[in-house]
């Protein structure tokens, strides 16, 4: 052990005057993390949700709570600074029955992927590496697990994403895009009618009252000797049937 004075003195390193920042680390998620994450999640995609036909990305807070019971799902946190940061939920298999991928797809060209579900940063989080660490992380899960690739969902008019995920290697699967076609609409209830200011004739309300009976073809008769409505006929006795 050296004492204070003896040997030569180690340099000393230059400051740069720039200060440390915050260091980043990632857990799974607790029981007790779900309503913070909730909050965090409707933070990093509000605005994101205001511009693509997603709009309830994130899901419903019900269906968020449920995601953390299912098996094969991995649910991420990332702090810095003692603050949830960014968070991201991959599944080993296709979970859910409100989905549109096909997994013949994958299998047919050998492909064993890990679903990224979600992958948000915190906005004011943009730009200092943070997303770079998540993908990073899911990246390395798929490893340890002899996966061969990510996939993941960004909507078509997402370019900010679209731009990010394309420079780290993410291509499109297929062509498949949300399509919408413009239809004249007709309202439902009809608009204000006027009435008369008086009340109608007596053979006007008299024809009102056969006016079904014509509609379907109906002779009109007198009302004591109409059908009633769906009486059914008795079938013929066996005697009268012809032979």
């Amino acid at each position: 052990m050296s004492t204070e004075g003896s040997g030569p003195t180690a340099p000393r390193r230059r400051s740069s005057g720039r200060k440390a920042g915050p260091v980043i680390e990632v857990r799974r998620i607790h029981r007790r993390d779900l309503n913070r994450a909730w909050e965090f999640l409707k933070k990093s995609f509000r605005d994101v949700n205001l511009e693509t036909v997603e709009y309830q990305r994130p899901r419903s807070k019900k269906r968020f709570f449920e995601t953390y019971e299912e098996e094969g799902v991995e649910q991420l946190l990332f702090i810095a600074g003692g603050e949830i940061v960014a968070y991201a939920e991959c599944a080993y298999e296709i979970v859910g029955n409100d989905t549109w991928i096909n997994p013949r797809y994958f299998e047919k060209r050998d492909m064993r992927p890990l679903f990224v579900e979600e992958l948000a940063v915190h906005p004011g989080w943009h730009g200092r590496g943070v997303g770079s660490f998540v993908l990073e992380q899911i990246e390395h899960l798929a490893k340890v697990r002899g996966l061969t690739h990510m996939v993941l969902e960004v909507a078509e008019n997402n370019e900010n994403a679209l731009q990010w995920y394309r420079k780290r290697g993410f291509r499109k699967l297929d062509a498949a895009i949300f399509m919408a076609h413009a239809v004249d609409a007709e309202p439902e209830l009809l608009p204000p009618r006027p009435l008369p200011s008086s009340p109608s004739t007596t053979a006007e309300m008299a024809a009102v009252e056969v006016a079904p009976n014509g509609a379907n073809g109906d002779s009109a008769e007198p009302a004591g000797k109409r059908r009633r409505a769906g009486r059914k006929t008795r079938p013929p006795k066996s005697s009268d049937r012809g032979t």
